[in-house]
This record gives C-alpha cells, structure tokens and sequence, in this order.
C-alpha cells in the first residue's frame, strides 16, 4: 500500500454554476495532494462545463441521474480510494488527509463519513441549519462519502434505479457485508451551501425523490424504518432543548418544514408504488 495513494474526486453536476467554483476551489486546496478530479456533467446549460474546465480535463457528459453519474466517473478513474461530494458543498482543508490517514490504519474500515454543516441564505435555511446540527453523529442519518475503491467495485456501486436515497443505500449496504465498523468517521467538515431554499421547491423535491423509495425500503428495510418514523425524527430535536429555545421561531420552522417534508415525501412514494 502506498503511503500516499491516489484519491479520486468523483464530481457531478447538472447546472452548477452557482457553487461549482467553490467547490473546485476547495478540493485543490486540500492538504492532501495525491488527488485526481473526475467531473461528470448531464447536459448543464448554464456555464458550469466553462467553469470546470478551469479546474479540471477530465470532464465527460453522462446520465441520466447522480448514481449514474457517479459509477460513470468511477470507472473513469484511477485512484485507489474514491471521494464522492455534492457539487454545493465545500471540503474542509484536511477532508482527503483524515479520510486517507484512518483508512490507512485500520484495514477493517471501507468507507468513511464526513460530518457535514449547514450553510445560506433566508429563513428556511435556518431550519435546516439547525436540523443539520441534530444530525451530527447520529449513524442512521449520516452516509460515507469517502469509500475503497475495492469494496465500492464489489457492492457494485450506487445502485442506479435509486436516486435520492443512494446516499444511505450504498454505505448501509457496506455494513451489511462487512459489518458497523466497517464504516468510519473523521472530524473534519464538508460545508453545504444551501443556498437560499424556498419551501415549495423543497417540497417538490422531496416528492420527485421519494418514488424511488420503494427501491431503498426493499434494499435496506431496518435503516428504512427507522428513518421514515417521524416520532424518531422529531425525538433528536429534542435532544437538546437549548437549540430549539435559543431561536424559538427557527426551532416552530423546523417542525413545520420537518412535518411538510414528510407529508410530500409520502405522497411520492405512494406515487411512486401505485401510479408509476
């Protein structure tokens, strides 16, 4: 093994320009050097290409959703280990270091997560802020984003019907192989720039991703369960009181978009099992 192995920055994007610099920005300015970016657009119309060719050759056209996407890139590269972020977030400087350096130590771990922050603009923004900060070590929320390149190749990669929910579906799939610490965790952050987020337009997204739900409770019926009890959801809120009291109004938000987000995610999956 050697002590500094190829890492594969594996990108997608569709219509990016708004946070794809920064993002790109981020991933050459880790302190871990031994990285290759590999960047897998499905037909932007904005400037994102434009931007990425600033940063990057290796850039190739490829759909027709993320998983796809992303096995796409996967094959294109040529990294020992794969880092597989969001194009709206933006990487702590030792992101790739930490990840490298554990799996390194312990042969036991085949995929890693990295906590994940908040970020943007308004006041639903603020509710999922403060959701996010909930989430933070809780294992059936967070999913790996870092993976051996081995073990992605046998688990077949992100399963290509199931979008959304792939995420969690691949590295819960690890642990079913492999075992819970087959899956590690660093300190470093990955910040997500959530922009500016209007509550009709989270709510249609949420609805778009849940038709795939059936796919992911067939695949991972435990994990399923718990996540999609919204007792079990609104219980971590409350995990901490002093979070909801010290801006009362972001903590009635939550609850409120929380409450909204499972009521539209209900109605794509029903869609999605009887009417597709």
């Amino acid at each position: 093994m050697k002590r500094d192995p190829l890492v594969s920055i594996l990108v997608h994007t569709r219509n990016s320009q708004r946070t794809i610099r920064e993002h790109l920005e981020s991933i050459k300015s880790q302190s871990y050097r031994n990285i290759e970016i590999i960047i897998v657009d499905n037909n932007s119309t904005d400037k994102t290409i434009e931007i990425e060719k600033e940063f990057a050759s290796n850039i190739y056209n490829f759909g027709p959703e993320r998983s796809a996407q992303r096995n796409f890139a996967a094959k294109k590269a040529k990294g020992s280990y794969f880092l597989v972020p969001d194009s709206d977030m933006i990487l702590g400087k030792n992101v790739i270091s930490q990840c490298v350096s554990l799996i390194l130590k312990n042969s036991n771990i085949k995929a890693i997560v990295i906590p994940e922050k908040s970020f943007g603009k308004g006041f639903w923004t603020k509710c999922k802020i403060l959701e996010r900060n909930f989430n933070l070590g809780v294992d059936w929320i967070e999913g790996a984003r870092f993976f051996d390149r081995k073990t992605f190749e046998k688990m077949g990669g992100y399963d290509e019907e199931n979008t959304g929910t792939e995420d969690f579906d691949l590295p819960q799939r690890i642990i079913k192989k492999y075992g819970k610490k087959s899956v590690g965790r660093i300190k470093e952050f990955i910040f997500h720039d959530e922009g500016k987020i209007f509550l009709v337009r989270q709510l249609r997204k949420k609805f778009y991703y849940a038709q795939k739900l059936g796919i992911y409770k067939r695949n991972n019926l435990a994990y399923y369960k718990i996540q999609t009890n919204i007792f079990r959801r609104y219980s971590l809120f409350f995990s901490d009181p002093k979070k909801l009291i010290e801006n009362l109004t972001v903590g009635v938000g939550l609850f409120l978009m929380k409450t909204l987000e499972f009521a539209a995610g209900g109605l794509g999956y029903l869609k999605g099992k009887y009417f597709n």
